[in-house]
């Protein structure tokens, strides 16, 4: 039995839904056209939320490179063997932290936690551990070979999502404007 109803020309589905794990294919949690309020500011939110998590990600390494320095000095070189482990060290500790707080309960790294945003999957759901690593890993990627193709892409679109985003089928919202408001009688 298949997914598809039926095909047109060269094999393409005429229904528009051909796979099952389309997150473009069914219905959005938010409308673009109608939730402005959700999507508004987010790439400026992003950029500064990005600036914060680099200084956030690089306190442990530089502190870790300072005790290195210094373990060095007290054990008259030797310990400077240990400066190798600030490289694969700071790649464990950034997928960990993404991995950890995009899918954690707020969504949101310290710097989106800051400045109002969290990710949501299209779909509406909460991002989980291994999302949050891929979104980490997709954007570094991204950046390495497409640097000024990922920014200008959120330009082009409602939503405001970025290369990596549109791939893996999430996006960042202002939270302001998903939590409903509290009433006090």
């Amino acid at each position: 039995m298949s997914d598809t109803q039926g095909t047109g020309s060269g094999g393409a589905s005429s229904s528009g839904a051909a796979w099952r794990n389309n997150p473009y294919s069914g219905p959005y949690a938010y409308n673009a056209q109608s939730d402005l309020a959700l999507y508004s500011g987010v790439l400026t939110k992003r950029f500064i939320a990005f600036l914060i998590d680099l200084f956030v990600l690089s306190v442990p390494i530089v502190l870790a490179t300072i005790f290195i320095t210094l373990f060095g000095v007290v054990t008259l070189g030797l310990g400077w063997a240990l400066f190798w482990l600030i490289s694969p060290f700071s790649i464990i500790w950034a997928l960990f932290y993404y991995g950890l707080s995009l899918g954690g309960p707020h969504a949101a790294t310290i710097g989106m936690r800051i400045l109002g945003i969290h990710m949501e999957t299209l779909s509406g759901g909460r991002p989980y551990f291994l999302l949050g690593v891929m979104h980490a890993l997709a954007y570094w990627f991204s950046v390495s070979f497409l640097t000024p193709l990922i920014v200008v892409v959120g330009f082009f679109n409602r939503r405001g999502q970025l290369l990596h985003d549109l791939v893996l089928g999430t996006v960042l919202v202002n939270t302001a404007a998903t939590v409903p408001p509290v009433r006090s009688f």
